[in-house]
């Protein structure tokens, strides 16, 4: 008895499973798979739970008492539990995010978000582009391995 609930249980599951694909899909319904765009419209918790619904690693980073270059990437090393040896540069940046997550196994997709990158003087519209270009970057990357990366940001 118990063996047949459980089977019909997994069943309903297996049947549902496109439901809950869909609605976990639903925030990222017309968002290309490897792009790095605006966060717009997107809620963070959305875009958290949709990662979560389709298995994808979420990586977030709320840069708002960031001023700099150094203090941009130590919050974002700090906050996506960046090793230690992290270089604390764009490139070094580019290289956790790459190389090493490939060689670590297969991937299932990624959803970034950079949440109130700093507009200053100290971080300038070069820098900003800079930090973009590394995830634009990543993106490519992941797309050429047929694996899902999208990054959200937003300027403070």
């Amino acid at each position: 008895m118990k063996r047949d609930l459980f089977v019909t249980m997994e069943r309903d599951a297996e049947m549902d499973a496109p439901l809950r694909r869909e609605s976990s899909e639903a925030p990222l319904k017309g968002v290309r798979s490897n792009i790095v765009q605006s966060i717009r419209a997107f809620r963070v918790q959305e875009l958290q739970d949709a990662a979560r619904s389709l298995g994808h690693h979420f990586l977030y980073a709320n840069l708002a008492v960031a001023q700099s270059k150094q203090d941009v990437l130590d919050l974002i090393a700090q906050q996506f539990m960046l090793p230690a040896h992290f270089g604390k540069n764009f490139d070094a940046l580019y290289d956790c995010m790459t190389d090493p997550v490939h060689k670590s196994g297969p991937q299932p997709g990624f959803i970034v978000v950079l949440e109130q990158i700093p507009a200053n003087a100290k971080f300038d519209k070069e820098a900003r582009e800079q930090l973009l270009d590394i995830f634009r970057d990543t993106a490519d990357y992941w797309a050429d391995r047929k694996i899902p990366f999208r990054c959200f940001y937003s300027f403070l």
